[in-house]
């Protein structure tokens, strides 16, 4: 049958989710498994009720990749109630337990679109882009992202993504390297040197 690329289901927001632990690097701010669900939980309601399009790769119904974008001014899929709450919870414990563990990334993330905003008026960001880990190579990710453009022509999107990904694909997809900035962070519990990217294309 081959891969489809269609809307992505409620039914599949478990197995999106999963994508992230290892395919978004969750697991380097949490290592208890209770912990790393609950926060992959919030991750995901927080990225799932942002999305104005959810494209999901399906195999034979069984979903293996998910696109999430938000686009400025379209109307959001599955912003509902109990993501809210979900995320209100979630950034409550985080604030208490573990607010430094990703801070230097986010924070070098949030200089990058600062300065990309000065030059830039982006039309959306793909916010959340994962395949199923345990096949990735198989062009799934480019799938996903062909839709994704048939639907977007003309805007300018950015995304984020950093050295520990694999982050050559947005060079061989067209996509331009427009910001860029050295951290160090504690991943298992060494300080690991990483780059953070922004990437843009006109679509």
């Amino acid at each position: 049958m081959g891969i489809e690329i269609r809307q992505l289901q409620k039914k599949d927001f478990s197995e999106a989710r999963k994508f992230a632990i290892e395919g978004m690097h969750l697991n380097w701010y949490v290592d208890a498994p209770f912990g790393l669900y609950w926060y992959s939980k919030y991750f995901w309601s927080l990225e799932i009720s942002r999305a104005s399009i959810a494209l999901g790769a399906y195999d034979d119904n069984k979903l293996v990749g998910v696109l999430l974008a938000d686009i400025n001014n379209e109307k959001k899929l599955f912003n509902s109630i109990k993501h809210r709450i979900m995320i209100s919870i979630a950034e409550f414990i985080i604030n208490c337990f573990a607010k430094n563990a990703s801070d230097e990334y986010h924070n070098a993330n949030k200089k990058m679109l600062i300065d990309f905003n000065e030059k830039n008026n982006p039309d959306g960001e793909i916010n959340y882009f994962a395949v199923n880990p345990q096949i990735k190579g198989q062009g799934i990710g480019t799938l996903l992202l062909n839709r994704f453009e048939e639907m977007t022509k003309g805007k300018l999107i950015y995304l984020y993504t950093d050295s520990g990904s694999t982050y050559q694909f947005y060079y061989h997809r067209g996509f331009v390297e427009s910001g860029k900035r050295d951290i160090k962070m504690i991943i298992s519990k060494k300080e690991v040197d990483l780059t953070c990217f922004l990437f843009s294309k006109r679509i």
